[in-house]
C-alpha cells in the first residue's frame, strides 16, 4: 500500500505544510524580515542614543570606568546593528542567483548573533545608566536580575513552548 502522507520536512518529521524547497525559504525569509525589523528598530535608536550621550556636558564627569563601559556599549551596539542590518545586505547581493535556501540559512545564523550581541548591549548600557544613577553595587545586581529575564524571555521561553507541546500540556 502507498503512503499519501507528505514527504518530512528533511529533519525527519511532517511539520504539516507542502511546501517545495524554494517555498520553505520564502516563507523563512519572510519570518525572518518580520523578527528583523523589530530588532533593528530597537537596536537603531538605542544605538542613536548612545552616540548622542558623549556629546551631553555631564559625559566630561563620568569616571574612567563609566567612560570604558559606554565605549564598550557603543562598540556592542554597533556591532548589534551590523549584525542585523547584515542578512538584508545579504539577500540583496545574492539575490537572483538561486541561493536563497542557503541565503535564509546565513541570515538567520546572522540574526541569531545579532540577538546575541544584543543581549551584550542591553546589558551594558543597562550597567552604564545604573553606575551612574545609583553609584553603588546595586546596580551590577539589578543588571544581573535584568540579564536573566532576558535569558529567561529569550532562552528559557522558547525552550518550553515545544517541551509543553511534546508533554501534551499545550493548552
Amino acid at each position: 500500500m502507498t503512503s499519501t502522507a507528505p514527504p518530512p520536512d528533511g529533519r525527519g518529521r511532517d511539520d504539516g505544510r507542502h511546501e517545495t524547497p524554494e517555498e520553505r525559504a520564502d516563507r523563512r525569509w519572510t519570518d525572518l524580515l518580520q523578527e528583523l525589523r523589530v530588532a533593528q528598530t530597537g537596536v537603531q535608536i538605542l544605538f542613536g542614543f548612545l552616540l548622542a550621550v558623549v556629546f551631553q556636558p555631564r559625559f566630561a564627569e563620568i569616571s574612567d570606568t563609566d567612560r570604558t563601559i559606554y565605549v564598550v556599549t557603543v562598540l556592542l551596539g554597533s556591532a548589534t546593528a551590523a549584525a542585523l542590518i547584515g542578512p538584508v545586505s545579504y539577500h540583496r547581493l545574492l539575490t537572483g542567483r538561486r541561493l536563497k535556501p542557503q541565503t535564509v540559512t546565513w541570515a538567520s545564523r546572522m540574526t541569531v548573533l545579532g540577538l546575541g550581541l544584543l543581549f551584550c548591549t542591553m546589558c551594558s548600557t543597562l550597567l552604564l545608566i545604573l553606575r551612574v544613577a545609583l553609584h553603588n553595587a546595586v546596580a551590577l545586581w539589578l543588571v544581573g536580575g535584568m540579564a536573566l529575564w532576558f535569558l529567561i524571555c529569550w532562552l528559557v521561553f522558547p525552550a518550553w513552548a515545544p517541551a509543553r507541546r511534546s508533554s501534551g500540556r499545550d493548552t
